[in-house]
């Protein structure tokens, strides 16, 4: 096809981004319904299309009228995180291509749901996982796919964002209601609650769903104090804010099992003081590493010196860069956000349902990587006990052969 008809449904502080810098910026995109709850949502998203001379989409506030639009192709779904792989499930029944934004699952049993309306339909969807897209970690990628760092046995994953300034508390004033949904889960759940942006791109370096899976899941959290101490000094002690009692531990560290013998490690660190961001991503083989914190690649030869470019990445890309990325060209007229991996992704979706292809994340990436919300607060609560991690694809990830093989892939590497 030459014009992919989208659906968007939520028009919040990200999906309005990725609605202006990603998807309304592209030729063959057109957005023909918006939804939201909110009218001035709805108000502003209309305005920034028809700003860019694009058509005037439908707008509703029910998002089933999107998803059983008979023409549109394929439907985003933006909405905060509760109930959102439902949304994303009646779309794949009502045979739309769906595209995701990230997060975790409620219940294990939303993740299932989203496996079952594929099965059923063979509809496609996709998690927008940017960070899967991102230079860094397509780097890796391709250094592992050409064997350089040897057999991985380790792997790390973070997310060191500080959010009670920029997200969690922002714009609340002293007594205000919740404000952001984000915020109500700190209050009522303890759990490794954003694990898609660290360990996507690893999932994809080890395998997973493709010759590999997850066999079990420990996870451990710190006490919670860090933001009930930024409340007090925001809101001052005696604020509703400063007394609630936050469920969500400071530090939440996951260990996952392998099949095939690999460990990672993924650690959620958002309320406590942080002095840079980070996602600590680190692949460590038996011929070398990549190590994000330090801009480290380090590649062992011959048994007796290496190859080592410390403190500069900008070094490690002019030889290890992913063909996507030495490519890609950042178009900052478009404000395309994060480096170009938001884009990125969302090429890689849209060139998914031009082609009528399987897409690079598909339905049982998704499933497991938004499983390791659910468990892990399941193995919190049983003081880290391990969790058998269920294989989504029941058997089918020993010899699938339906990957997508475009350049957007992620299972191998496209020239």
């Amino acid at each position: 096809m030459d014009k992919v008809r989208i659906g968007y449904i939520g028009l919040g502080r990200r999906g309005f981004h990725m609605l202006k810098h990603t998807f309304s910026n592209m030729d063959d995109v057109e957005i023909a319904y918006i939804c939201d709850t909110k009218d001035d949502m709805l108000e502003r998203a209309k305005n920034e299309l028809v700003g860019k001379g694009r058509p005037e989409p439908k707008m509703t506030k029910n998002y089933k009228d999107v998803i059983n639009a008979p023409d549109i192709d394929a439907v985003a779904v933006m909405t905060g995180w509760g109930g959102r792989p439902g949304i994303a499930a009646e779309s794949v029944r009502a045979g739309k291509y769906t595209a995701m934004e990230v997060g975790c699952s409620e219940t294990l049993e939303e993740c299932y749901e989203l496996v079952r309306a594929y099965e059923e339909t063979g509809t496609p969807l996709m998690m927008l996982e940017n960070c899967c897209y991102g230079r860094r970690e397509m780097m890796a990628l391709r250094m592992v796919r050409e064997g350089l760092l040897g057999e991985i046995v380790h792997c790390t994953g973070a997310y060191r964002h500080y959010l009670n300034n920029v997200e969690l508390f922002l714009d609340i004033k002293n007594d205000e209601d919740v404000e952001h949904y984000r915020l109500q889960y700190y209050i009522d759940r303890n759990r490794e609650n954003y694990p898609t942006h660290e360990f996507g791109p690893i999932s994809k370096i080890l395998n997973i769903n493709r010759g590999n899976r997850i066999l079990s899941l420990s996870s451990f959290a710190s006490k919670s104090r860090g933001i009930k101490e930024f409340a007090k000094h925001r809101f001052g002690e005696e604020s509703r804010y400063a007394k609630m009692d936050y469920k969500q531990g400071d530090i939440v560290n996951t260990v996952l099992t392998m099949e095939n013998g690999e460990t990672v490690m993924l650690t959620l660190d958002t309320t406590a003081p942080a002095a840079f961001y980070s996602r600590n991503f680190s692949v460590r083989g038996t011929l070398g590493l990549t190590d994000e914190d330090t801009q480290t690649v380090y590649l062992w030869e011959d048994g007796d010196h290496h190859v080592e470019f410390k403190g500069n990445e900008e070094e490690a890309y002019k030889k290890y860069d992913h063909p996507l990325h030495a490519n890609y060209v950042v178009d900052e007229s478009k404000a395309e956000g994060h480096g170009g991996m938001d884009w990125l992704v969302v090429r890689a979706f849209i060139e998914s349902v031009k082609e009528g292809t399987n897409t690079p994340i598909d339905v049982y990436d998704s499933a497991c990587w938004l499983a390791i919300g659910a468990l892990s607060e399941q193995s919190i609560a049983n003081g880290g006990m391990p969790v058998a991690f269920p294989d989504f694809t029941n058997g089918k990830y020993k010899t699938r052969t339906d990957i997508n093989t475009g350049k957007y892939s992620l299972d191998i590497v496209v020239e």
